[in-house]
């Protein structure tokens, strides 16, 4: 049995730390830095969506910036569908070669902006 002074000093232990899980980015695979972490409506919640999945900033924006929100809702509404369009697939491998906290200003795509 141990003593009251030392139950008492090992609660005030430090308690070992929980590894924290790194959320892993969907679209380009890379680990997300909480500074970086956006979370996604895989339907737009204007079109009824509610589920959400973390994604970078980046992909979040390029995302955006790619695809209506009909079309989202309607056909680009999973990672592995956005993954296999072919401007996605051009950013993404641009973007695998960028570190995990990398960020820039993305710019709408012009079908977006003329429709």
């Amino acid at each position: 049995m141990l003593g009251k002074i030392r139950q008492k000093l090992i609660s005030l232990e430090p308690k070992p730390l929980q590894k924290v899980l790194e959320t892993v980015c969907p679209i380009c695979d890379r680990p997300i830095p909480e500074s970086q972490k956006d979370a996604h409506h895989l339907v737009p919640k204007s079109k009824g969506g509610k589920t959400t999945e973390y994604l970078h900033r980046i992909c979040h924006r390029q995302i955006h910036a790619l695809f209506t929100e009909t079309e989202l809702a309607m056909q680009f509404n999973t990672a592995s569908n956005l993954q296999e369009h072919p401007e996605m697939q051009r950013f993404i491998r641009w973007v695998k070669s960028k570190p995990n906290h990398f960020y820039e200003k993305t710019r709408k795509s012009t079908r977006i902006k003329n429709s």
